[in-house]
């Protein structure tokens, strides 16, 4: 499912809302989510999932194609973790 799939679903069960706005609060519900992450804030949606940011530290890697080594840098990753009830709706 993409973002506008998910817009249009949202709008369709809720008949009173204009789907420019279910699109405008999509959005806001994901820029919130990435600006929490972005400040190393955890995201937990209760019986959704959390979203966090792992760490990976700078390491030396293989280019597969060559063989020759090549230094990667630190970065930041996002991570979700589900929840318990997602869990239990997808492995009943």
């Amino acid at each position: 499912m993409i973002k506008s799939e998910l817009v249009q679903k949202i709008a369709e069960r809720n008949p009173h809302l204009y789907q420019r706005d279910v699109e405008h609060i999509v959005n806001a519900i994901l820029d919130e989510i990435t600006e929490a992450l972005a400040r190393g804030d955890r995201v937990e949606l209760r019986g959704f999932g959390a979203f966090s940011v792992k760490n990976r530290p700078a390491r030396v890697g293989r280019n597969p194609r060559t063989g020759t080594t090549v230094h990667v840098t630190e970065k930041h990753v996002p991570f979700f973790k589900t929840g318990k009830e997602m869990r239990e709706r997808l492995n009943p």
